[in-house]
């Protein structure tokens, strides 16, 4: 079936949809009446014939529909601490899905049904089509069958920006020259081309993008293509010191620096690649740049000791988790993102699109990272699968499960750190809707990033990183 489906079923492992109806369904908040259509008439319709009847019946089923999203805005929310909290900071830092766009209402539909037990519900990929027929981007048609067509244009993000990629880490592995043989084997293990280069394919994209919305140049600038290089060597930095703090033993599917090298020599290895990284930045030779990336690695740092801490209060702890989640994750794709669009053109407005998409693909990116660790298996992962619950950390799926099984707060407060509490927690969590609201909240996200990015002068490239959006919804690992 094509991917905009409306019966299609959804990925076991990673619900493409919106999801489906928890298994605790939570109940309105005392004084708020669930609305229906027997509230006058006794919800018959039997003095109403014929044509009439059918009439009656439509105009009933409209109001319904605008009554229950009204309902669940009003009460599901306002049920439980956590999730009050959460509509609070996504109105202040989120998401904003405007209600009266199409997409606003499709998404507002698939909120409704989610939490009123349907199990008919727009598709992500529906979501994205109507959006784009919205802001004229693309066009689509949908035939009998549910099969949707979309526009060629449509470009896979990776397949476009691998003309600028080409020999990446090649180029990577000349900025770590070192006399030093042991030194360069553990700066360059993790260069060996088989990561997924996501970082790097963002950063071109949307150099590129900004480029075209500017001068209609799409040739990525030199000084672009090295934002794309120091930002895999910052995040790849970043990955050796977290392997150390977490004192894990895979990743990406071999074993990490520290198991092969020790602790200490794989601090030094990552600070080395970091210490690499800020000289290419600095021979980019502009200050706002330099700027910009580095608050990179000033929110890494602040985001591991966010990580190192954890919140008592239940309605701070969500926004905790997306704050970490933001500096440890996100920042680095938003400031990297806005490097290249200050490269490319003069507008403040195209940097603040390019920083808001950034960090709106960054956090949902994170949210389908902690999902997985409860939905993939280590060999999917290349890294051992329930890491977090073992290093004592609550992600999304556990914020939310703890809504449905409030005796998951005492292990949260504890990190999980008595006999049989990492195999409670994950039981917890699959016998909730953690998993369902944690990619449900991702897809939120991405909606964002593509109403940011769909701002900017229409191309290949701007439709490249909408369909990345999709792509970080869906991926197995």
């Amino acid at each position: 079936m094509g991917p905009g489906c409306l019966c299609s079923s959804p990925s076991p492992r990673i619900p493409a949809t919106a999801p489906p109806p928890p298994r605790r369904r939570l109940h309105p908040s005392p004084g708020c009446a669930l609305p229906g259509p027997g509230r006058r008439g006794k919800g018959r319709l039997s003095s109403v014939s014929g044509s009439r009847r059918g009439r009656e019946a439509e105009r009933a089923t409209a109001s319904l529909g605008d009554a229950m999203a009204l309902w669940w805005r009003r009460c599901c929310f306002s049920r439980a601490p956590a999730f009050g909290s959460l509509r609070s900071l996504l109105e202040a830092e989120g998401p904003r899905l405007g209600s009266g766009s199409r997409a606003g209402r499709a998404v507002g539909g698939a909120e409704m049904h989610y939490f009123l037990g349907r199990s008919t519900v727009l598709s992500f990929p529906k979501i994205r089509s109507i959006f784009l027929r919205f802001h004229h981007t693309t066009t689509s048609r949908t035939c009998s069958c549910s099969k949707t067509v979309t526009d060629e244009k449509f470009k896979d993000p990776f397949k476009l920006g691998r003309k600028d990629l080409k020999n990446l880490y090649e180029d990577i592995k000349k900025e770590l020259l070192v006399s030093t043989a042991e030194l360069r084997e553990m700066c360059e293990y993790y260069f060996d081309g088989k990561g997924k280069a996501f970082r790097p394919m963002i950063v071109v994209l949307m150099a590129r993008a900004c480029n075209i919305h500017h001068n209609n140049s799409g040739e990525v600038q030199a000084s672009q293509r090295s934002v794309a290089i120091i930002a895999e060597m910052i995040h790849t930095a970043s990955l050796v010191h977290d392997d150390v703090i977490d004192d894990a033993n895979s990743r990406r599917g071999k074993m990490t620096v520290n198991q092969i090298w020790g602790e200490r020599k794989a601090v030094l290895a990552g600070d080395f690649i970091l210490s690499a990284a800020s000289v290419a930045l600095a021979r980019i030779g502009n200050t706002t740049i330099i700027s910009v990336l580095s608050q990179v690695i000033e929110d890494l740092v602040r985001g591991e000791f966010l990580q190192l801490g954890s919140k008592e209060n239940e309605n701070e702890r969500f926004a905790h988790y997306l704050e970490k989640t933001f500096k440890k994750t996100a920042s680095l794709i938003a400031n990297s993102c806005k490097a290249v669009s200050i490269l490319g053109c003069p507008d403040p407005k195209v940097h603040e699109i390019a920083y808001q998409y950034g960090k709106n693909v960054g956090i949902a990116f994170q949210l389908i990272d902690d999902v997985l660790d409860f939905t993939s298996c280590a060999d999917q992962l290349g890294k051992p699968a329930s890491a977090d619950l073992k290093l004592g950390l609550a992600t999304g799926p556990v914020l939310f499960a703890c809504q449905q099984f409030p005796e998951m707060n005492a292990m949260i407060m504890r990190r999980f750190s008595l006999p049989g509490d990492v195999e409670r927690a994950r039981h917890y969590v699959l016998q909730s809707d953690g998993v369902q609201q944690t990619t449900y909240l991702a897809q939120r996200y991405c909606h964002e990033a593509m109403k940011e990015i769909s701002k900017l002068r229409p191309s290949a490239e701007r439709d490249a990183l909408i369909q990345l959006t999709e792509t970080v919804l869906t991926r197995d690992k």
